[in-house]
């Protein structure tokens, strides 16, 4: 049996989920309201599955909290929202959460989706493929607008990766840490639809979000 552990800041949420699950083939084995309050209790709980309730969450603000906290590293992380911008999805697979999803999916579907995750396959909302696999678009798209700009802060990050500088010295410029650098970087190759750090590089210039 699958055991899941559910974040969320509602609490009502969090208990409907639990409500949804049960008797079904997963565990609920706890809640809290936040990553941060999670702490220990999460672990203890031997828990195999994350799954966070991101109502009333900012996307870019919650995948760059799970990229920090390094949760992936350890369990399989859903996240299930009302809306997330592919970018977002991209970047949050990119962090190595498992699966992003609306928060409306039928009982079935949720626990689909769970043992697939516990299984270690990545699982996306069909409109969201494209955003999560770029690799896959046709090249005519290369030079589209983008649907949503890059921030101040992944112009200044995709600018070094122009110059070559790596993760490390990239984090140490900007005072920030290689995880939150990993996340800006997925960012990046999800809003230029690029699949690699040398093709967002050429896309930008392209662009002239890159100066030579």
């Amino acid at each position: 049996m699958t055991r899941v552990f559910i974040v969320g800041r509602s609490p009502l949420g969090r208990r409907g989920l639990e409500s949804l699950l049960e008797s079904r083939a997963v565990e609920v084995v706890g809640s809290a309201a936040s990553l941060e309050s999670a702490g220990a209790t999460v672990s203890h709980a031997e828990a195999g599955i994350l799954l966070i309730d991101a109502t009333g969450e900012q996307p870019e603000r919650l995948v760059q909290a799970v990229a920090e906290s390094g949760v992936t590293s350890e369990f399989a992380v859903l996240i299930l929202a009302e809306h997330f911008p592919g970018a977002a999805a991209a970047a949050a697979v990119g962090a190595g959460v498992r699966g992003v999803l609306p928060n409306d999916l039928m009982p079935d579907q949720l626990v689909a989706a769970i043992e697939a995750a516990a299984s270690g396959l990545i699982v996306v909302h069909p409109a969201d493929v494209a955003a999560v696999a770029p690799a896959s678009m046709p090249a005519s798209r290369a030079l589209a607008e983008l649907a949503e700009p890059l921030t101040k802060r992944e112009r200044e990050v995709l600018q070094m990766l122009a110059a070559g500088v790596g993760n490390k010295e990239i984090a140490a410029r900007l005072a920030i840490s290689e995880h939150t650098v990993k996340f800006h970087v997925t960012s990046i190759l999800g809003k230029l639809g690029a699949g690699s750090r040398t093709e967002a590089v050429s896309l930008g210039i392209r662009r002239g979000l890159v100066l030579l």
